[in-house]
């Protein structure tokens, strides 16, 4: 098995260079279970920011109980899940697989573009002493 372009399951929502927002469905097939994936390659590493809508019934007791907690602690505590084919599966694990070449090529810019930010500095400072 390998990981599909474009992926079963797994949407690109938006691209915004170093960091990209990938819609993850459910085998079920319902947008409640979905996910928004925000996945950011930053210089230190990867970072994964998941978004969910978690749901309560809306007049059970659970409902209040969410509310007093949420009011005596500041958080409420929730568990999402998504059911992912095998293909699926694979297809995400590409996504991150994908966020750590970014990062790479991301701190190689950085280094290369520092490097000339040196090399330009130093020249500068050569041609100030000599004036």
């Amino acid at each position: 098995m390998n990981p599909q372009i474009p992926a079963e399951g797994i949407m690109l929502y938006k691209d915004w260079g170093p960091s990209k927002m990938y819609k993850v469905a459910c085998e079920c097939g319902s947008d409640d279970c979905s996910h928004l994936v925000d996945v950011d390659a930053e210089e230190s590493g990867v970072v994964v920011t998941t978004y969910t809508t978690q749901k309560t019934n809306f007049w059970g007791k659970n409902r209040w109980q969410l509310i007093w907690t949420l009011l005596t602690k500041g958080y409420v505590e929730y568990e999402a899940s998504i059911c992912m084919s095998k293909q699926q599966a694979l297809n995400y694990a590409e996504v991150l697989h994908s966020a750590i070449k970014d990062v790479e090529q991301f701190q190689a810019v950085r280094k290369s573009n520092g490097d000339l930010i040196n090399k330009i500095a130093s020249k500068l400072a050569q041609q100030g002493d000599c004036e």
